[in-house]
């Protein structure tokens, strides 16, 4: 109750306060990198991650790309190489007249060598970058290098990939928030009794919003998920909080004409409320933090800070700004458009029998969509991107003109003998989907020794520690082709050198598939366990656990199978994300009908009229929170034209309507169901039943 006071007295400094911290946080907001590159997230001790850092360190390289030029003489690519070589932070351009330029006679070189680089229409250049893939100068040096070539040349390689993601999400990510504000506001305008009030729970929200945004600081960078994803979801997941202390002030209000102390009361009321449902959120959120992908850490801290710092506004920042506006406030109030739900709530518990038998048929077909999950998602993240996009072009020009799908890159011992080299070469060059290598062992042989190599082109090629070599593959990133070429690529490194490394954007993207199958169900067990517990001291109960999450988690089975039955595949991050976030965000729903529904019963009332009461008390908050996370989600999934977006907030969106319908339909059937095993398991509630039959016997007598 003191804090109710405080934070009553000192409104004004509340708000004054609110707008401060606003400035510090915008600038935290600017000064806050964003990365676009998944493969930065890969657990630093893997092969393909400690690979790139030695690619790095001995050699200085890190981005590749390849770039396609058309129809262009060949005095024009060469005058093109040269400029691209100025680039800043473009470290080695490599073409075939790499070795011409030293006078060897083009003869002596293999024919495949000039057959790699050219073909009837099209010439290509391998681009290597002395900074890493996602950095933001070698960013620049794309752009860079794609105003020197123009229309005619075509830029592929993540690097290319991250570049255009990013330009991509700072068109759009403005336009998400103005879009989740407009539908979450639309809904709030429809569901509540008060036409001013959806804008002030905006200003409070906005207020917490912008303050995560501006901690994220301290993080140092998130990834453009997180960005992307975090603001919208801060939206939908705290507007419930918003509108409980405007319930409860309203509810106050008519008990006491004090506005300051209806408002205390409300504060100290929604705390405890508020607490108790941020806390499975939170919970939730937290359990990403457990993968080895570590996205999932990065958007997991991000959104739990939101959802406190959501708990926080709405007890501060919510309250201050109601009781200023008061007055407009309660002149804009009108009739609220949702009916009572008496008459409804008691006939869905009257058919309680059939949502149990529809509960039943529901559990087979959704669990065995949601188990196909995992084998239809995609890790090629150039396919979240629009096919207009200039890296999808420059990929689809590769594979046309050079019949290149993806690169891999190998670094071999130097103490490996060339004999031993070789002879591995042409072990991997019978791999099924291997349409070339090139290394200093492709470039040299009889006919041309390592001798009349100068320093210049061994240097691109080989350092003290180790060789490189490039390995161009038919087969596309994260495909099974290439995971099963790679797997056999790896057992031939091997036999020739232990040490050796095999890495490029498909073995990591291999890497990834293997950790982030992993995280998915870890990530599941921990969420789960983690609500189970929270449930089970808040309801105090055995049972209550196993009836709410049984419900939310037919509502995921359901959301997650729908792709598979609709032909759709998911961004390989969505199942992992969105299990954990439906979960959290909407059992909410269930707890706040099964704490009414325990109230009723502890009270006397039979089980199908405690039901009933709680159903019918319950649907107005049920469906305007539902409709609100629904809102604020679905026009930013209509909107995207970034696949991981769209599809992660098409997820919410209907995770939350099929949250809110299990809840409405299937959880009074189980309650109804299973409530002498309630009454049996849970703490306050034993003999409730004995107590209940008594009560009828001495009405009836």
């Amino acid at each position: 109750m003191h804090f109710s006071k405080t934070v009553v007295k000192y409104r004004i400094g509340i708000l004054v306060l609110a707008l401060i911290l606003a400035v510090p946080a915008v600038l935290g907001m600017a000064g806050t990198r964003i990365n676009y590159d998944m493969l930065d997230y890969l657990p630093e001790d893997m092969d393909t991650v400690i690979g790139q850092n030695e690619l790095m360190e001995e050699f200085g390289k890190g981005a590749f790309s390849f770039l396609i030029m058309e129809d262009m003489p060949e005095k024009d690519v060469a005058e093109l190489k040269r400029q691209i070589e100025q680039v800043e932070h473009v470290e080695t351009v490599v073409w075939y007249d790499t070795l011409m330029d030293i006078s060897v006679p083009v003869e002596l070189l293999p024919d495949k060598i000039y057959r790699e680089f050219n073909t009837e229409h099209s010439t290509m250049m391998a681009v290597f970058f002395d900074s890493s893939t996602s950095a933001d100068i070698t960013m620049d040096a794309i752009r860079d290098i794609r105003a020197i070539c123009g229309k005619q040349c075509y830029v592929s390689g993540m690097s290319a990939l991250v570049t255009d993601l990013k330009d991509l999400c700072e068109k759009e990510e403005p336009i998400y928030v103005g879009i989740a504000v407009a539908l979450a506001c639309a809904a709030m305008l429809v569901l509540l009794d008060s036409w001013l009030v959806p804008f002030v729970f905006l200003a409070s929200i906005g207020i917490m919003i912008l303050l995560n945004l501006g901690s994220n600081l301290f993080l140092g960078e998130i990834s453009y998920i997180t960005k992307a994803l975090s603001a919208v979801l801060q939206l939908a997941v705290t507007m419930d909080y918003s509108i409980f202390l405007w319930h409860s002030y309203n509810e106050q209000r008519e008990k006491n004409n004090d506005t300051k102390a209806a408002m205390e009361a409300a504060i100290g009321e929604t705390l405890t409320s508020v607490i108790g449902s941020s806390v499975t959120t939170v919970a939730g959120f937290i359990a990403l933090c457990f993968m080895s992908f570590t996205m999932g850490r990065d958007l997991g801290i991000v959104m739990a800070k939101g959802v406190l710092l959501g708990v926080l506004g709405c007890v501060t920042v919510l309250p201050a700004l109601i009781l200023v506006l008061d007055k407009p406030l309660q002149k804009t109030r009108h009739k609220a458009l949702i009916p009572d739900m008496g008459k409804f709530a008691q006939g869905t518990v009257n058919a309680f029998p059939v949502f149990l038998v529809i509960f039943m048929l529901l559990v087979a077909p959704a669990y065995y969509g949601y188990s196909r999950t995992d084998s239809e998602v995609y890790y090629d993240m150039g396919e979240c991107l629009p096919k207009d996009m200039e890296y999808v072009i420059a990929n689809s020009k590769l594979k046309e003109e050079f019949d290149i799908a993806s690169t891999h890159m190998l670094l071999v011992d130097t103490n490996v003998s060339p004999k031993q080299i070789r002879s591995m070469i042409r072990e991997m060059e019978d791999v099924d989907g291997v349409k070339y290598i090139l290394g200093l062992e492709s470039l040299v042989g009889s006919r041309l020794p390592e001798e009349f190599l100068p320093e210049s082109v061994t240097e691109i090629l080989k350092s003290d520690k180790w060789e490189l070599m490039l390995i161009n593959s038919e087969y596309k990133v994260a495909s099974d082709e290439v995971n099963g070429q790679i797997n056999e690529l790896n057992h031939i490194l091997k036999k020739y050198d232990k040490g050796g490394m095999l890495i490029g954007e498909a073995p990591c993207m291999k890497d990834m598939i293997e950790t982030t199958d992993h995280d998915f169900r870890v990530v599941n067990t921990v969420s789960i366990l983690a609500i189970f517990v929270i449930i089970a001291l808040v309801e105090k109960s055995i049972s209550l656990p196993f009836i709410l999450i049984s419900v939310i988690e037919l509502a995921i089975f359901i959301n997650l199978g729908l792709p598979h039955y609709l032909g759709q595949s998911l961004p390989f991050i969505a199942p992992i994300c969105i299990s954990t976030i439906q979960l959290g965000a909407t059992v909410d729903y269930a707890i706040l009908m099964t704490t009414r529904y325990k109230a009723e019963r502890i009270h006397g009332i039979d089980r199908k009229k405690a039901v009933g009461t709680a159903l019918s008390a319950s649907i107005p908050s049920i469906l305007v929170s539902g409709m609100g996370l629904f809102a604020a989600t679905f026009g930013v999934a209509l909107y995207s034209n970034i696949d991981i977006i769209s599809s992660m907030c098409m997820l919410m969106a209907r995770g939350a309507v099929v949250s809110m319908l299990s809840v409405i339909f299937i959880l009074p059937a189980l309650l109804v169901l299973c409530d002498g095993l309630i009454c049996a398991t849970t703490m306050g509630m034993k003999g409730t039943g004995k107590m209940n039959k008594k009560i009828m016997e001495v009405t009836v007598s």
